[in-house]
């Protein structure tokens, strides 16, 4: 009997997991997609001059109501550049922390997470048609829950102060929503329902010891 609670407790575990991790509300209707661009423009008055409005349109249009990863390319600038908050010079890695410290916790909390993040260490070796490498500093690839938990990200009024040190320590960046063909690592489904069945298998063991 206490190994169906210790099963029950870890499945009631998994089904809240997955009640944050997954996106429950479907595709964007287009009746929301007006709603949301406003809201965004509202949030940020210079998005038009930072982004690229047409194709974040066309791409709530088109929502399938399914997971996709924000891939970033971005340059850290060099040296020391300007506080935003306090005017003073920091590094630029220091300064976007700024931004960071904000946008994570909330992209957490719509079941969003960085799936990698990590920074060059030598030049392009395959390169044609482009322009030359402006010296990117990081890659980052970021896992959104659905394209409604980018549009409310970005609209999130909260965010207009931090997306200041991300100007600041970022000269140059472009990012683009990428759908994996092949991924080796495992998704969090995985790796947390594996934990939650070792730990619930290891508590039962435990108990049966104990009693």
């Amino acid at each position: 009997m206490t190994g169906l609670w210790v099963w029950g407790a870890a499945l009631a575990a998994y089904g809240l997991f997955l009640a944050w991790y997954q996106n429950w509300r479907g595709a964007i209707a287009p009746a929301e997609v007006d709603g949301l661009i406003g809201a965004i423009k509202a949030a940020n008055p210079d998005a038009g001059e930072r982004n690229e409005m047409g194709a974040l349109r066309r791409f709530l249009e088109t929502d399938d109501g399914r997971e996709f990863f924000m891939l970033n390319l971005v340059k850290l600038a060099d040296g020391e550049v300007p506080d935003p908050a306090t005017g003073k010079p920091r590094t630029a890695r220091a300064v976007m922390e700024g931004y960071t410290k904000m946008f994570l916790p909330a992209l957490l909390r719509k079941g969003g997470h960085p799936a990698i993040a990590a920074r060059k260490i030598g030049p392009y070796f395959d390169a044609w048609g482009v322009p030359p490498d402006p010296g990117w500093s990081i890659v980052g690839y970021m896992r959104y829950r659905s394209r409604r938990d980018l549009a409310k990200l970005v609209a999130n009024p909260r965010f207009g102060g931090a997306h200041d040190f991300k100007f600041a320590a970022m000269p140059q960046t472009f990012s683009f929503p990428t759908r994996p063909m092949i991924m080796t690592l495992a998704s969090p489904r995985i790796t947390v329902g594996l934990a939650l069945g070792c730990l619930a298998g290891l508590t039962q063991n435990a108990i049966a010891l104990l009693a």
